[in-house]
Protein backbone atom coordinates (compact mmCIF):
# COMPACT_ATOMS: atom_id res chain seq x y z
CA UNK A 1 0.00 0.00 0.00
CA UNK A 2 3.18 2.23 0.61
CA UNK A 3 3.72 2.83 -2.82
CA UNK A 4 0.34 4.11 -3.81
CA UNK A 5 0.36 6.51 -0.57
CA UNK A 6 4.10 7.84 -1.70
CA UNK A 7 2.02 8.32 -5.43
CA UNK A 8 0.85 12.05 -5.63
CA UNK A 9 -1.80 11.93 -7.85
CA UNK A 10 -3.35 8.82 -5.92
CA UNK A 11 -2.48 10.86 -2.93
CA UNK A 12 -4.33 13.87 -4.91
CA UNK A 13 -7.51 11.45 -5.78
CA UNK A 14 -7.72 10.83 -1.92
CA UNK A 15 -7.99 13.95 -0.78
CA UNK A 16 -10.51 14.56 -3.14
CA UNK A 17 -12.37 11.37 -1.57
CA UNK A 18 -12.28 12.63 1.96
CA UNK A 19 -13.80 16.52 0.63
CA UNK A 20 -16.95 14.88 -1.64
CA UNK A 21 -17.46 12.05 1.51
CA UNK A 22 -17.57 15.13 4.03
CA UNK A 23 -19.92 16.29 1.64
CA UNK A 24 -22.05 13.76 1.32
CA UNK A 25 -22.92 13.79 5.24
CA UNK A 26 -19.90 11.51 6.78
CA UNK A 27 -18.35 12.81 10.12
CA UNK A 28 -15.14 14.61 10.89
CA UNK A 29 -13.92 11.53 13.17
CA UNK A 30 -14.74 9.19 10.28
CA UNK A 31 -13.34 10.96 7.36
CA UNK A 32 -10.31 12.27 9.83
CA UNK A 33 -9.43 8.44 10.74
CA UNK A 34 -9.16 7.00 7.38
CA UNK A 35 -7.26 10.17 6.10
CA UNK A 36 -4.90 9.50 9.10
CA UNK A 37 -4.42 6.10 8.33
CA UNK A 38 -3.87 6.87 4.41
CA UNK A 39 -2.18 10.06 4.55
CA UNK A 40 1.39 10.59 6.21
CA UNK A 41 1.10 14.23 4.21
CA UNK A 42 0.08 16.73 2.82
CA UNK A 43 1.62 19.77 1.18
CA UNK A 44 -0.41 23.18 0.57
CA UNK A 45 0.34 23.01 -3.55
CA UNK A 46 -1.51 19.66 -3.17
CA UNK A 47 -4.46 21.07 -0.85
CA UNK A 48 -4.94 23.91 -3.88
CA UNK A 49 -4.68 21.42 -6.51
CA UNK A 50 -7.64 19.65 -4.85
CA UNK A 51 -9.60 22.66 -4.35
CA UNK A 52 -8.94 23.73 -7.99
CA UNK A 53 -10.38 20.50 -9.15
CA UNK A 54 -13.49 20.25 -7.31
CA UNK A 55 -14.39 23.42 -8.38
CA UNK A 56 -13.67 22.40 -12.11
CA UNK A 57 -15.69 19.40 -11.96
CA UNK A 58 -18.88 21.19 -10.75
CA UNK A 59 -18.55 21.63 -7.57
CA UNK A 60 -19.46 25.61 -6.61
CA UNK A 61 -17.19 27.84 -4.81
CA UNK A 62 -20.47 28.33 -1.95
CA UNK A 63 -20.17 24.20 -1.40
CA UNK A 64 -16.07 24.45 -0.65
CA UNK A 65 -16.27 27.53 1.44
CA UNK A 66 -18.94 25.86 3.60
CA UNK A 67 -16.79 23.09 4.29
CA UNK A 68 -13.10 24.96 4.30
CA UNK A 69 -13.39 24.93 8.28
CA UNK A 70 -14.05 21.33 8.22
CA UNK A 71 -11.60 19.91 6.34
CA UNK A 72 -9.31 22.69 7.84
CA UNK A 73 -10.09 20.58 11.13
CA UNK A 74 -9.18 17.05 9.31
CA UNK A 75 -5.76 18.75 7.82
CA UNK A 76 -4.38 20.61 10.71
CA UNK A 77 -1.78 19.00 12.65
CA UNK A 78 -0.64 16.61 9.03
CA UNK A 79 -0.01 19.66 6.95
CA UNK A 80 4.24 19.68 6.18
CA UNK A 81 5.68 23.35 6.94
CA UNK A 82 8.05 24.12 4.37
CA UNK A 83 10.83 25.08 5.79
CA UNK A 84 13.64 26.86 3.20
CA UNK A 85 16.83 28.41 3.68
CA UNK A 86 17.07 32.38 4.64
CA UNK A 87 13.77 32.37 4.01
CA UNK A 88 12.57 35.69 3.07
CA UNK A 89 9.23 35.26 4.60
CA UNK A 90 10.95 35.05 8.02
CA UNK A 91 12.94 38.73 6.92
CA UNK A 92 11.30 41.86 8.83
CA UNK A 93 9.26 43.68 6.18
CA UNK A 94 8.77 41.01 4.02
CA UNK A 95 4.38 40.90 3.15
CA UNK A 96 3.99 37.86 4.79
CA UNK A 97 6.49 38.05 7.48
CA UNK A 98 4.05 41.09 8.04
CA UNK A 99 1.05 39.17 7.93
CA UNK A 100 2.34 36.43 10.29
CA UNK A 101 2.86 39.35 12.82
CA UNK A 102 0.12 40.53 12.32
CA UNK A 103 -1.22 37.03 13.34
CA UNK A 104 0.65 36.89 16.75
CA UNK A 105 -0.52 40.56 17.58
CA UNK A 106 -4.52 39.38 16.94
CA UNK A 107 -3.54 36.42 18.84
CA UNK A 108 -2.15 37.89 21.97
CA UNK A 109 -5.34 40.56 21.65
CA UNK A 110 -7.57 37.97 21.64
CA UNK A 111 -5.51 36.10 24.83
CA UNK A 112 -4.70 38.63 27.27
CA UNK A 113 -7.39 41.75 26.20
CA UNK A 114 -10.33 40.03 25.23
CA UNK A 115 -10.70 36.45 26.87
CA UNK A 116 -10.32 37.99 30.66
CA UNK A 117 -13.26 40.29 29.87
CA UNK A 118 -15.40 37.48 28.59
CA UNK A 119 -14.74 35.45 32.05
CA UNK A 120 -15.76 38.30 34.23
CA UNK A 121 -18.78 38.79 31.67
CA UNK A 122 -19.61 35.08 32.43
CA UNK A 123 -19.73 35.65 36.22
CA UNK A 124 -20.91 39.73 36.58
CA UNK A 125 -22.71 41.53 33.58
CA UNK A 126 -22.22 45.24 33.96
CA UNK A 127 -22.54 48.54 31.23
CA UNK A 128 -18.41 48.63 32.19
CA UNK A 129 -17.63 45.37 31.08
CA UNK A 130 -19.77 45.69 27.71
CA UNK A 131 -17.81 49.12 27.11
CA UNK A 132 -14.18 46.74 27.52
CA UNK A 133 -15.44 44.55 25.54
CA UNK A 134 -16.76 47.14 22.49
CA UNK A 135 -12.98 48.84 22.55
CA UNK A 136 -11.66 45.67 22.14
CA UNK A 137 -13.92 44.43 19.59
CA UNK A 138 -13.49 47.04 17.56
CA UNK A 139 -9.78 46.47 17.70
CA UNK A 140 -10.14 42.87 16.59
CA UNK A 141 -11.90 44.56 13.56
CA UNK A 142 -8.87 45.71 12.78
CA UNK A 143 -8.25 42.36 10.75
CA UNK A 144 -10.31 43.85 8.17
CA UNK A 145 -6.96 45.44 7.18
CA UNK A 146 -5.53 42.61 7.57
CA UNK A 147 -7.85 40.65 4.85
CA UNK A 148 -8.30 43.52 2.56
CA UNK A 149 -4.47 43.21 1.96
CA UNK A 150 -4.62 39.79 1.32
CA UNK A 151 -7.62 40.09 -1.11
CA UNK A 152 -6.53 43.02 -3.19
CA UNK A 153 -2.69 42.46 -3.01
CA UNK A 154 -1.65 38.25 -2.65
CA UNK A 155 -4.71 37.14 -4.43
CA UNK A 156 -4.76 39.03 -7.63
CA UNK A 157 -0.96 37.72 -7.90
CA UNK A 158 -2.23 34.00 -7.36
CA UNK A 159 -5.09 34.18 -10.00
CA UNK A 160 -2.08 35.27 -12.66
CA UNK A 161 -0.93 32.00 -12.02
CA UNK A 162 -3.99 29.73 -12.23
CA UNK A 163 -4.83 30.10 -8.53
CA UNK A 164 -7.82 30.62 -8.41
CA UNK A 165 -10.62 28.15 -5.81
CA UNK A 166 -8.18 28.71 -2.46
CA UNK A 167 -8.62 32.99 -3.21
CA UNK A 168 -11.96 32.72 -3.39
CA UNK A 169 -12.65 30.58 -0.71
CA UNK A 170 -10.86 31.92 1.63
CA UNK A 171 -12.56 35.75 0.67
CA UNK A 172 -16.13 34.60 1.66
CA UNK A 173 -14.75 33.23 4.44
CA UNK A 174 -12.99 37.01 5.42
CA UNK A 175 -16.11 38.09 4.49
CA UNK A 176 -17.92 35.97 7.04
CA UNK A 177 -15.80 36.71 9.88
CA UNK A 178 -16.16 40.63 9.53
CA UNK A 179 -19.53 39.77 9.74
CA UNK A 180 -19.49 37.91 12.98
CA UNK A 181 -17.52 40.36 14.82
CA UNK A 182 -19.93 43.27 13.56
CA UNK A 183 -22.82 41.31 14.56
CA UNK A 184 -20.61 40.94 18.54
CA UNK A 185 -20.58 44.77 18.05
CA UNK A 186 -24.08 45.28 16.99
CA UNK A 187 -24.89 43.14 20.30
CA UNK A 188 -22.45 45.15 22.55
CA UNK A 189 -24.73 48.43 21.52
CA UNK A 190 -28.02 46.62 22.31
CA UNK A 191 -28.66 46.90 26.68
CA UNK A 192 -31.11 44.47 26.10
CA UNK A 193 -29.04 41.52 25.14
CA UNK A 194 -28.07 38.62 27.10
CA UNK A 195 -24.83 38.41 28.14
CA UNK A 196 -24.33 34.78 27.47
CA UNK A 197 -25.57 34.52 23.92
CA UNK A 198 -23.17 37.49 23.71
CA UNK A 199 -20.04 35.87 25.27
CA UNK A 200 -21.21 32.27 23.35
CA UNK A 201 -21.06 34.63 19.81
CA UNK A 202 -18.27 36.37 21.29
CA UNK A 203 -16.13 33.22 21.66
CA UNK A 204 -17.17 31.71 17.93
CA UNK A 205 -16.09 34.79 16.66
CA UNK A 206 -12.14 34.65 17.89
CA UNK A 207 -12.52 30.73 16.87
CA UNK A 208 -13.26 31.76 13.29
CA UNK A 209 -10.16 34.15 13.61
CA UNK A 210 -7.70 31.60 15.21
CA UNK A 211 -9.20 29.31 12.18
CA UNK A 212 -8.69 31.57 9.83
CA UNK A 213 -4.94 32.57 10.78
CA UNK A 214 -3.84 28.58 10.84
CA UNK A 215 -5.22 28.01 7.12
CA UNK A 216 -3.50 31.57 6.18
CA UNK A 217 0.06 29.99 7.56
CA UNK A 218 -0.23 26.73 6.54
CA UNK A 219 -1.68 26.75 3.19
CA UNK A 220 -2.02 30.05 1.80
CA UNK A 221 1.50 31.90 3.00
CA UNK A 222 3.05 28.16 1.77
CA UNK A 223 1.96 28.40 -1.91
CA UNK A 224 1.81 32.12 -2.09
CA UNK A 225 6.10 31.91 -1.00
CA UNK A 226 6.40 28.74 -3.42
CA UNK A 227 4.55 30.68 -6.36
CA UNK A 228 5.36 34.43 -6.62
CA UNK A 229 8.73 35.84 -7.39
CA UNK A 230 10.53 38.78 -5.63
CA UNK A 231 9.43 41.50 -8.07
CA UNK A 232 5.35 40.75 -7.16
CA UNK A 233 6.57 40.59 -3.63
CA UNK A 234 8.38 43.76 -4.12
CA UNK A 235 5.60 45.49 -5.62
CA UNK A 236 2.84 43.60 -2.85
CA UNK A 237 5.31 45.03 -0.25
CA UNK A 238 5.14 48.86 -1.58
CA UNK A 239 1.41 48.49 -2.09
CA UNK A 240 0.36 47.26 1.35
CA UNK A 241 0.39 50.74 3.11
CA UNK A 242 -2.16 52.19 1.28
CA UNK A 243 -4.60 49.48 2.59
CA UNK A 244 -2.89 49.66 6.24
CA UNK A 245 -2.15 47.49 9.11
CA UNK A 246 -3.88 45.31 11.61
CA UNK A 247 -2.60 46.06 15.33
CA UNK A 248 1.25 45.40 13.41
CA UNK A 249 3.19 47.82 11.26
CA UNK A 250 6.36 46.85 9.69
CA UNK A 251 9.40 48.44 11.14
CA UNK A 252 11.57 48.31 8.33
CA UNK A 253 11.09 48.33 4.23
CA UNK A 254 12.17 44.75 2.92
CA UNK A 255 14.90 44.33 0.67
CA UNK A 256 15.31 41.10 -1.11
CA UNK A 257 18.60 39.46 -1.71
CA UNK A 258 18.57 39.53 -5.26
CA UNK A 259 16.49 41.02 -7.63
CA UNK A 260 16.72 39.70 -10.89
CA UNK A 261 14.82 41.97 -12.91
CA UNK A 262 15.90 40.88 -16.51
CA UNK A 263 15.30 37.12 -16.11
CA UNK A 264 11.31 38.06 -15.42
CA UNK A 265 11.19 40.91 -17.91
CA UNK A 266 11.11 37.58 -20.88
CA UNK A 267 7.65 36.34 -19.25
CA UNK A 268 5.72 39.74 -17.71
CA UNK A 269 6.66 40.74 -21.79
CA UNK A 270 4.65 37.90 -23.08
CA UNK A 271 2.15 38.47 -20.71
CA UNK A 272 1.80 42.02 -21.78
CA UNK A 273 1.90 41.16 -25.52
CA UNK A 274 -1.27 38.83 -24.78
CA UNK A 275 -3.23 41.30 -23.40
CA UNK A 276 -2.47 43.99 -25.99
CA UNK A 277 -2.91 41.28 -28.72
CA UNK A 278 -6.60 42.05 -26.79
CA UNK A 279 -7.06 45.74 -28.32
CA UNK A 280 -8.69 47.03 -30.96
CA UNK A 281 -6.05 47.72 -33.66
CA UNK A 282 -6.33 50.52 -35.90
CA UNK A 283 -7.62 53.79 -36.06
CA UNK A 284 -9.34 53.33 -32.57
CA UNK A 285 -6.32 53.82 -30.93
CA UNK A 286 -5.77 57.72 -30.57
CA UNK A 287 -3.06 57.57 -28.52
CA UNK A 288 0.59 59.96 -29.50
CA UNK A 289 3.03 58.38 -27.12
CA UNK A 290 6.00 59.39 -26.01
CA UNK A 291 8.62 57.67 -23.61
CA UNK A 292 8.47 60.58 -21.18
CA UNK A 293 4.74 59.81 -20.78
CA UNK A 294 4.07 63.23 -22.71
CA UNK A 295 1.96 61.90 -25.62
CA UNK A 296 -1.27 63.69 -26.89
CA UNK A 297 -4.67 62.42 -27.28
CA UNK A 298 -6.53 63.60 -30.27
CA UNK A 299 -10.53 63.38 -29.13
CA UNK A 300 -13.53 64.54 -31.25
CA UNK A 301 -13.86 67.86 -29.30
CA UNK A 302 -9.81 68.75 -28.36
CA UNK A 303 -6.89 67.75 -27.66
CA UNK A 304 -4.91 66.38 -24.08
CA UNK A 305 -1.23 65.38 -22.99
CA UNK A 306 -1.44 62.11 -21.03
CA UNK A 307 -0.46 64.09 -17.88
CA UNK A 308 -3.33 67.11 -18.18
CA UNK A 309 -5.57 63.90 -18.73
CA UNK A 310 -4.62 62.03 -15.99
CA UNK A 311 -4.66 65.16 -13.96
CA UNK A 312 -7.83 65.81 -14.58
CA UNK A 313 -9.68 62.71 -13.49
CA UNK A 314 -7.61 62.23 -10.51
CA UNK A 315 -9.28 65.79 -9.53
CA UNK A 316 -12.43 64.77 -10.08
CA UNK A 317 -14.71 64.25 -6.38
CA UNK A 318 -15.52 60.70 -7.70
CA UNK A 319 -13.90 57.42 -7.98
CA UNK A 320 -13.60 55.91 -11.79
CA UNK A 321 -12.96 51.95 -12.78
CA UNK A 322 -13.17 51.25 -16.21
CA UNK A 323 -13.36 46.97 -17.32
CA UNK A 324 -12.88 46.52 -20.91
CA UNK A 325 -15.07 44.10 -22.84
CA UNK A 326 -13.20 40.98 -21.71
CA UNK A 327 -14.17 41.81 -18.08
CA UNK A 328 -10.45 42.93 -17.78
CA UNK A 329 -9.57 45.53 -14.90
CA UNK A 330 -7.83 48.79 -16.80
CA UNK A 331 -8.13 51.57 -14.99
CA UNK A 332 -9.09 53.50 -12.10
CA UNK A 333 -8.48 56.70 -10.92
CA UNK A 334 -6.52 58.05 -7.84
CA UNK A 335 -8.50 60.65 -6.06
CA UNK A 336 -7.38 62.28 -2.57
CA UNK A 337 -10.24 59.92 -0.88
CA UNK A 338 -11.16 57.20 -2.57
CA UNK A 339 -14.88 55.18 -1.25
CA UNK A 340 -13.87 51.59 -1.78
CA UNK A 341 -10.30 50.60 -1.67
CA UNK A 342 -8.09 50.20 -4.75
CA UNK A 343 -4.65 48.63 -5.25
CA UNK A 344 -2.21 48.93 -8.74
CA UNK A 345 -2.33 44.68 -8.40
CA UNK A 346 -6.10 45.24 -9.74
CA UNK A 347 -5.11 46.38 -12.95
CA UNK A 348 -5.66 42.85 -15.54
CA UNK A 349 -7.23 41.19 -12.88
CA UNK A 350 -10.55 39.62 -13.98
CA UNK A 351 -13.24 41.39 -12.22
CA UNK A 352 -15.53 39.06 -10.92
CA UNK A 353 -12.17 38.03 -8.66
CA UNK A 354 -12.28 41.18 -7.48
CA UNK A 355 -15.64 41.04 -5.13
CA UNK A 356 -16.40 38.39 -2.89
CA UNK A 357 -17.99 35.14 -4.02
CA UNK A 358 -21.04 36.13 -2.41
CA UNK A 359 -21.13 39.31 -4.79
CA UNK A 360 -20.17 37.76 -7.83
CA UNK A 361 -23.14 36.81 -9.47
CA UNK A 362 -24.46 40.43 -8.90
CA UNK A 363 -21.70 41.61 -11.17
CA UNK A 364 -22.37 38.91 -13.68
CA UNK A 365 -25.68 40.21 -14.12
CA UNK A 366 -24.75 43.91 -14.32
CA UNK A 367 -22.34 43.06 -17.01
CA UNK A 368 -24.32 40.94 -18.79
CA UNK A 369 -27.35 43.50 -19.19
CA UNK A 370 -25.18 46.13 -19.99
CA UNK A 371 -23.10 44.72 -22.60
CA UNK A 372 -26.42 43.26 -24.46
CA UNK A 373 -28.05 46.21 -24.38
CA UNK A 374 -30.72 45.50 -22.42
CA UNK A 375 -29.69 48.57 -19.78
CA UNK A 376 -27.30 51.33 -20.08
CA UNK A 377 -26.62 51.92 -16.22
CA UNK A 378 -27.42 49.94 -13.65
CA UNK A 379 -27.94 52.33 -10.06
CA UNK A 380 -27.10 51.49 -6.07
CA UNK A 381 -26.82 53.90 -3.28
CA UNK A 382 -25.85 52.60 0.09
CA UNK A 383 -24.67 53.87 3.66
CA UNK A 384 -21.51 53.32 5.08
CA UNK A 385 -19.04 55.42 7.42
CA UNK A 386 -20.73 58.31 7.75
CA UNK A 387 -21.57 58.77 3.82
CA UNK A 388 -24.19 58.45 1.28
CA UNK A 389 -22.31 56.05 -1.73
CA UNK A 390 -23.92 56.42 -5.03
CA UNK A 391 -22.35 53.54 -7.27
CA UNK A 392 -23.64 53.76 -10.97
CA UNK A 393 -22.51 51.48 -13.69
CA UNK A 394 -22.71 52.57 -17.48
CA UNK A 395 -22.45 50.97 -20.55
CA UNK A 396 -19.46 51.92 -22.38
CA UNK A 397 -20.00 51.87 -26.50
CA UNK A 398 -17.96 53.35 -29.46
CA UNK A 399 -19.01 55.68 -31.92
CA UNK A 400 -20.56 52.58 -33.64
CA UNK A 401 -22.41 51.68 -30.98
CA UNK A 402 -19.80 48.66 -30.35
CA UNK A 403 -19.45 47.49 -26.60
CA UNK A 404 -15.97 48.57 -25.43
CA UNK A 405 -16.46 47.89 -21.37
CA UNK A 406 -18.09 49.06 -18.28
CA UNK A 407 -17.56 51.93 -16.30
CA UNK A 408 -17.84 52.39 -12.57
CA UNK A 409 -18.60 55.71 -10.90
CA UNK A 410 -18.89 56.08 -7.21
CA UNK A 411 -19.39 59.27 -5.35
CA UNK A 412 -20.28 60.38 -1.75
CA UNK A 413 -23.73 61.81 -2.58
CA UNK A 414 -24.40 63.11 1.50
CA UNK A 415 -22.65 66.62 0.97
CA UNK A 416 -24.74 67.04 -1.87
CA UNK A 417 -28.40 66.29 -0.29
CA UNK A 418 -27.60 69.02 2.09
CA UNK A 419 -27.79 71.64 -0.99
CA UNK A 420 -30.68 74.20 0.09
CA UNK A 421 -31.60 77.10 -1.62
CA UNK A 422 -29.24 79.54 -4.17
CA UNK A 423 -25.34 80.37 -4.09
CA UNK A 424 -24.85 83.35 -6.31
CA UNK A 425 -22.07 84.34 -4.23
CA UNK A 426 -17.92 83.56 -4.16
CA UNK A 427 -16.90 81.87 -0.91
CA UNK A 428 -14.67 83.92 1.17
Amino acid sequence: MSEYINNREYRQKVLKELIMELHNGKTVDEVKERFEKLIEGVSAAEISMMENQLIREGLPVSEVQRLCDVHAAVFKGSIEEIHMPDNPAEIPGHPVHTFKMENRALERHMEKSIKPVLNELKQTDSPGLRKKLMEEYTKLYEVDKHYLRKENLLFPFLEKYGITAPPKVMWGVDDEIREDIKNVLAMLRDDESKAEVLVEKAEAAMGRVSEMIFKEENILFPMAMDTLNEDEWMKIARESSELGYCLYEPKKEWKPARVNVEEKTKMESTKDSETEAKEPAGDDRAWGTQENGGGYIAFETGVLSQRELEAMLNTLPVDITFVDKDGIVKYFSQGTERIFPRTKAVIGRTVTNCHPPASVHIVEKIVEDLKSGKKDHEDFWIKMKGMYVLIRYFAVRDRNGEFVGVLEFTQNIAPLKEIEGEKRLLSE
